[in-house]
């Protein structure tokens, strides 16, 4: 092992004495990475000097192989040391320290494009689409549009329609980029929105969640810092974990993520992404006030960090003052904007899409075509035929109201079941409300409960990264007629009553280990 000299920290073994506080309210892990990082910053350490092994390490300071392992991990994500199986954990060449500095030169996409792609899969959507054909449960699962909604009279006049007119083309391959029609069609509708962008800088991809799996693709290496909100949407932590990354999650109030936390979490890790729902909050509903947005795109030019905007529900609000998207206020062009039609119109057809630095959108072409090629072209055709005819706009004005209902409908069940201790906020817009339960009631037993009296909701702790801020878990109020959805409802309460009176669940029993769906 390299000799080191001059710190009486270490050794002529090359060990170290590391000194731990227990009084201290700083997490041991946090003190061993403070006192590594500077004996490497001081030259005590040099780089190719090998770290204890982990096991080695705790048992000298008496503590838990995970705290070391935690330390470790923080130091790899500062860029300190760097670990391989087989030859342990060497310290790397201190990097030059250097305050944040303007972005003038434009953002370093290629210096944070990821280079390997570790998948893993978690059933918990496929579970909940599946649910979406039983016809003896009430879904508030979900999130999906009314199916009596769907214009589709409208719809199928303008199929026929793309078939005369464009022939074979919409059943033929389309570019990987996406229809042209398409891509001119939602440049021009985003701009009515305040978000200026040209066609080229529009990538269709066969929804938003495909988007997700793209940027992961393309950004993310195993190890990698990826923000999120906490709580935060189902299918974005799935894809995420999938790639490897390290969640790191800022917690969500009523005025959306809390950027005072975020500005501490930059100051102590480098993500590759934070990721956000800005406006209506998958599945609090919360909508990042205009402060919020603009202190979060400060921090974000700050630290050179990309801004993950997904913003599927902006359209759907029923009540308040509209604010601009993270990309209408983006000066820096660190935002990364991703949205669908699967909320607003036709969710089995696929076709989301993303607006995109030309360099970014060319990075994710190439893997998509790994993939699948391009998005669905009738689908592409049918969506470009019907935003140039004028009924994009006038279809979500008439999905207002109705769900404005539902929503409203949901809440009066949920005021009204007293003995079940139900907290919630009533959103402005979005898809969903965020229920809090008893905190005595176990989730798993709830959801148990819940399928015995034929209801399904996805509970709190799918949602959270870590462990969930509350007890909680989101129901949607789009998809049923209302007549099912206060039926729903009126299940959900009775679950809720008969969970609570069941207790505390011990670890093992059938509650314990339901499936989550």
């Amino acid at each position: 092992m390299m000799e080191t000299a001059g710190d009486p920290r270490v050794d002529r073994e090359g060990a170290l004495d590391l000194v731990i506080d227990r009084t201290s309210r700083d997490p041991v892990y946090r003190q061993l990475v403070s006192q590594i990082r500077s004996l490497i910053e001081a030259g005590s350490l040099p780089e190719g000097f090998r770290l204890p092994p982990e096991r080695r390490l705790a048992s000298s300071l008496g503590v838990n192989r995970s705290t070391v392992l935690a330390a470790y991990r923080d130091l790899k994500a500062l860029g300190l040391v760097d670990a391989h199986v087989g030859r342990g954990t060497a310290v790397l060449r201190p990097p030059i320290a250097a305050p944040p500095r303007p972005l003038t030169d434009g953002v370093p996409w290629r210096q944070l494009f990821r280079d390997s792609s570790a998948r893993a899969r978690d059933p918990m959507l496929a579970d909940l689409l599946a649910m979406t054909e039983r016809s003896d449960l009430i879904s508030l699962s979900i999130g999906l549009p009314a199916p009596e909604l769907l214009p589709l009279d409208t719809l199928g006049e303008l199929a026929a329609r793309v078939v005369r007119e464009a022939g074979a083309a919409p059943y033929l391959h389309s570019p990987t980029e996406g229809h042209s029609g398409l891509r001119e069609a939602l440049a021009e509708w985003l701009g009515t929105r305040g978000i200026p962008c040209r066609p080229s800088e529009v990538l269709v991809v066969s929804g938003s969640q495909q988007g997700l799996d793209l940027l992961s693709r393309v950004f993310i290496d195993p190890g990698d810092v990826v923000v999120v909100e906490e709580p935060s949407y189902l299918g974005a932590l799935q894809t995420f974990r999938a790639a490897r990354a390290r969640i790191l999650a800022v917690p969500v109030d009523e005025h959306g993520m809390r950027t005072d936390i975020l500005s501490t979490v930059l100051e102590h890790h480098r993500p590759k992404l934070i990721y956000t729902l800005p406006t209506f909050q998958n599945p609090s509903g919360a909508v990042l006030s205009l402060d919020r947005r603009r202190h979060l795109l400060d921090l974000a030019a700050r630290w050179q960090v990309p801004v993950l905007e997904d913003d599927p529900y902006s359209e759907l609000r029923y009540e308040g003052q509209a604010l601009p998207a993270l990309k209408a206020l983006d000066e820096h062009g660190l935002v990364l904007y991703l949205s669908t039609f699967s909320k607003v119109l036709l969710p089995g057809l696929r076709v989301g899409y993303a607006v995109l630095p030309p360099v970014v959108l060319r990075q994710l072409v190439l893997a998509k075509q790994g993939v699948d090629l391009h998005a669905n072209s009738f689908g592409q055709y049918l969506l470009a035929a019907f935003m140039r005819h004028g009924h994009l706009a006038p279809h979500i004005e008439r999905l207002r109201p109705a769900y404005r209902r539902r929503r409203d409908a949901m809440a009066a069940v949920l005021a009204s079941a007293g003995r079940a201790a139900l907290r919630f906020s009533l959103p402005e817009g979005g898809f969903y409300i965020w229920c809090g339960v008893p905190d005595g009631v176990e989730q798993s037993a709830l959801v148990a409960q819940g399928l015995s009296h034929g209801v399904s909701f996805l509970p709190g702790r799918a949602c959270c990264a870590a462990e969930p801020p509350m007890n909680a878990v989101r129901l949607n109020f789009t998809h049923c007629a209302e007549a099912s959805l206060v039926a729903g409802v009126e299940r959900f309460a009775a679950a809720v009553r008969e969970a609570a009176a069941l207790g505390p669940v011990r670890r093992g029993t059938a509650a314990e280990t339901a499936p989550v769906v």
